[in-house]
This record gives structure tokens, sequence and C-alpha cells, in this order.
């Protein structure tokens, strides 16, 4: 590994692991090989790691023959645990962020460490390699000229249906993470909101199980009913066809101000969420509803 990293750096400054530096290094999702010469050469040069699970990232760096002192960085820590690292930070240590598999920062804890460190003055560069979301669509035969990435959806129901509605609307493909035992309900509720759409879920990405379904919602949904859900997916989703270049009449409008509402959305966001979807001022809106209920009661 020496050799090769010597190879790549060619005596370089620049290639020196700098001191007082968050590095974000992403690592294998699956195929250890996937790991990057930086990688290697940030990993085995900084003072500590932070990583998701430092058990998992154990393993690891023990595959790769690298021996760093670990800190626990996650997302019920990351507070504490972020002013600690800060401070090392502050007092000239190089430290490596990692997460349990991908690039950290990207729907991970780490995002709030970026952060920390930009407010404070630290230098943050990223360590680039593996992304499922990155690699989800690049395989699923879909558009990738422009994309929306949303991770994982919010669990409360009313900003889940608003972000449902985003996605209903949205003119570029989508890409969500999902757990094995939510699959089901959320390709329901997206059949339910976008209508039938052609889809790729993905699974095991570049491991040996690998899986990719190119499919439609509808068939989605029915293949779960006959097989259980295995590993955790990632769902990239057709994008919708722009086809609203003026305003809806304003029955359109009072009916989807109102299907808002009964979500749970107070009347004000509801107007401003509409007319954000079709490109109208809030107010626009607000005389629609009010002379269509006018007119019908």
């Amino acid at each position: 590994m020496n050799d090769i990293l010597s190879f790549f750096s060619d005596g370089e400054e620049k290639n020196k692991t700098e001191k007082g530096v968050l590095y974000l290094v992403a690592t294998p999702i699956g195929n250890i090989s996937d790991i990057t010469v930086r990688a290697l050469k940030v990993l085995s040069e900084v003072d500590f790691i932070a990583a998701e699970d430092t058990r998992n990232s154990g393993k690891l760096l023990s595959l790769l023959g690298i021996s760093k002192p670990f800190v626990s960085y996650h997302e019920h820590n990351k507070r504490e645990a972020g002013d600690r690292i800060l401070k090392r930070l502050k007092n000239g240590e190089a430290c490596a962020l990692i997460t349990d598999a991908g690039t950290p920062a990207v729907s991970d804890p780490g995002n709030e460490m970026c952060i920390l460190c930009a407010e404070n003055g630290i230098k943050v560069t990223a360590v680039p390699g593996c992304c499922a979301a990155i690699d989800a669509l690049c395989v699923s035969a879909l558009p990738t000229r422009r994309f929306a990435f949303e991770g994982f959806l919010p669990t409360a129901s009313k900003e889940r249906r608003r972000r449902l509605s985003y996605i209903r609307d949205d003119d570029r493909t989508c890409v969500l993470y999902e757990a094995p035992h939510r699959i089901k309900e959320t390709l329901e509720e997206l059949l339910s909101f976008l209508g039938d759409r052609k889809i790729s879920l993905c699974r095991e990405l570049t491991k040996l199980n690998e899986e990719v379904m190119r499919t439609t919602l509808c068939d989605a949904v029915e293949y779960f009913k006959e097989h259980s859900p295995r590993g955790e997916y990632v769902i990239v989703i057709a994008p919708g066809e722009a086809e609203k270049a003026c305003v809806p009449d304003a029955k359109v409008l009072f009916d989807e101000v109102n299907l808002l509402c009964d979500s749970g959305i107070p009347p004000k966001e509801a107007m401003k969420a509409v007319g954000e979807k079709y490109n109208i001022n809030k107010n626009e809106v607000y005389r629609a509803v009010l002379e269509f209920k006018k007119q019908h009661g």
C-alpha cells in the first residue's frame, strides 16, 4: 500500500494530510475494493477517526491494515461529540470523519459536523468515493441530467404528505432511501400520490447479491405482496411531467389548498405551498380560493 501511496503522491507538498482539518472520507458501500487511494492515505495519516459505528469501522480499517484512535460520532451524540472533535481540530489535530458506508454528510449527521467546523473557521475537505444515491441513479436507466435527492422521507404525517406532494409535481428524477420494514408502505404511498411511474429499486449495491429492479410503482407494490424485503433500498423515481405551463383554474387551486389543510397544514402555509408549486404569488391563490367559495358556497 505504501508503494501505491508514494506513486500517487509524487512527493508533492499539496498531497500531504494537513493538520487542523476535517476530512470527509467516503468508504465502500459493499465492495472493499472501492476504497480510493486518497482515502487510504488520509485514513493512514490523520490523528484520529470519527465514526458512526466504531465497531463496523474498526473492522473495515483492520481489513485495510490501518490502526488509528476512534471517537464515536452519530445522530444521538453529535452535539457533545461534535464539540469535542472541534476542540481537537482547533488544537491542530487532523480528523477523518466516516460513516458506516458511503459518503459522510449526505443524509448523515456528518452534515452538522461540517457546519460546526465552517462556523468556527475550520477547514473541511472531501475525499470523494462511493455514494449509494449516485450509484443507484447511474444504474437506474432513468433520466440523470436533473435529479433531486430526498434521502429518507419524514415520518411525521404532515411533513411526509408535504414532501410527497412536492415529489409528485417535480420534473426531476427523485432518489429516496428506505429501510426494509417501511418499503411496502412507502411504495404504496408513492403510488397513491404519484400514480404509476417507472422506478428502479436498488439493494446490496456493489455486493455479491446486488439487485436492481427496473419496474413500475404498481408492479413493485404487487411484488412485495408476495416477497419479503431484504436490506436497505434506494428508490429512483421517474420525473413527473411539467405539464402546467399556465395558472390552473380556481377549482384546482381550491381543491389543492383544501387537501393540504385536511392533512393539518395551516391555510396560509397551504396557500403558500400551492403558490410555490405553480410559481404564482400566494395572494393570487388566496383570491382564487375566495372567489371559488363565493361562487360555490
